[in-house]
């Protein structure tokens, strides 16, 4: 592992992803609270007549111009975008909808144009659609260094306006913040990541990108600061396992091995994060309905006592299935267990009774009160 660290072109990869990944968990986690999970998809196809406006401005396949072109037609995807929703009854999904066809079409037709060119300098450029991080150079990080801390900070210093934003747009306007700038400041910089993601990823799985990190971290944690921090490491986890395992497995994509990797992070969140888990979920189920299940039992029993006027009225197994339709020993069991009821022998010649201990009847009692229910 350490031999392949030490591969220059590995190394480039490697800290690429690592910025793709801290980016997008940042910047995603505001787009998917804003509940504009599709964004991202919009921004990255968006981005894509921006590149080749940038390669037949430079005339070269340079990074810089590349991104720079790629930013523009973002912004003005998310422009359009944000025009449509604001002064129509266009919903969000719409809006977003309308921007990701109409750019990612002038795209194609651009990429088509210039690949029947003869310009030889135009080679690889459609390895934006999916990514190239083998191509990525020192010289090139310095660009992505650039633009994720400069989003980073720009996140830093108005971290209570676009928190507040994010979560109740109608109270920042009362309160005199320039929502709409700040919305649109926002979305823009989701764009950076984008950018960030274009060479790594490419432009059809940066939407990924933009939305695992953060839809991991939003099972784990309750605070957006907490998730802004787990979906920077989730994607940063993501990208560097991804880059190491597509270095180890030759031939294989770096791009679709990163979106493959946070996706395995998403779907382990869902399954087994606390509280929100779906494991913990159906364990939680599994627990309230073996709650429910014994204390009907104890309330059964207690309303005959009731009824008989004998606090240690003994109850035998087949009245209390006839009284709940199934088999109810192993919950009987479990109230044995908990020192709520005791298990009797009635008459010789019958089978064993069950009857409520002091600690059952008050806790019987509980139960029928917190109901609202009156003693039998």
């Amino acid at each position: 592992m350490l031999v392949l660290l030490s591969d220059h072109t590995i190394q480039n990869v490697v800290i690429g992803a690592a910025l793709l990944g801290m980016i997008s968990g940042v910047l995603g986690s505001f787009a998917v609270l804003r509940q504009q999970s599709l964004l991202g998809d919009t921004l990255a196809h968006a981005a894509l007549p921006g590149i080749c406006l940038g390669f037949l401005i430079a005339g070269s396949r340079e990074l810089s111009s590349l991104l720079g072109g790629a930013f523009v037609t973002a912004i003005l995807a998310a422009l359009l975008m944000l025009t449509l929703t604001r002064n129509s009854r266009l919903k969000t999904d719409a809006g977003l909808g309308i921007a990701l066809s109409l750019f990612f079409a002038l795209g194609v037709v651009l990429l088509t144009y210039i690949q029947g060119t003869a310009n030889a300098s135009q080679g690889g450029l459609d390895s934006f659609l999916f990514g190239q991080a083998a191509a990525v150079l020192r010289s090139d990080l310095w660009v992505m260094g650039g633009i994720t801390f400069f989003s980073l900070g720009l996140v830093l210093v108005f971290w209570k306006a676009f928190k507040l934003v994010t979560f109740d747009p109608d109270f920042a306007k009362t309160l005199g913040l320039p929502v709409v700038i700040l919305e649109t400041t926002l979305t823009l910089t989701i764009a950076f990541a984008v950018v960030v993601g274009l060479q790594m990823v490419g432009v059809v799985l940066m939407a990924a990108m933009v939305i695992a990190p953060a839809v991991a971290a939003r099972q784990w944690v309750k605070s957006l600061e907490g998730m802004v921090i787990l979906a920077a490491l989730f994607g940063v986890t993501a990208g560097i396992i991804g880059a190491l395992i597509s270095v180890m497995g030759r031939g294989l994509a770096t791009g679709p091995l990163i979106v493959l990797t946070i996706t395995a992070l998403v779907i382990v969140s869902i399954f087994v994060a606390p509280e929100r888990g779906v494991l913990w979920e159906e364990l939680k189920r599994w627990r309230d309905r073996r709650e429910l299940s014994g204390n009907q039992l104890l309330t059964t029993l207690y309303n005959l006592a009731s009824r008989h006027r004998d606090p240690e009225y003994p109850a035998e197994l087949g009245m209390i299935d006839a009284y709940h339709g199934l088999r109810t020993r192993r919950s009987l069991k479990r109230l044995e267990r908990r020192g709520l009821i005791t298990q009797v022998r009635h008459m010789p010649s019958e089978g064993w009774h069950w009857e409520l201990t002091e600690a059952g009847i008050s806790e019987a009692r509980r139960i029928l009160d917190q109901l609202g229910i009156k003693e039998a």
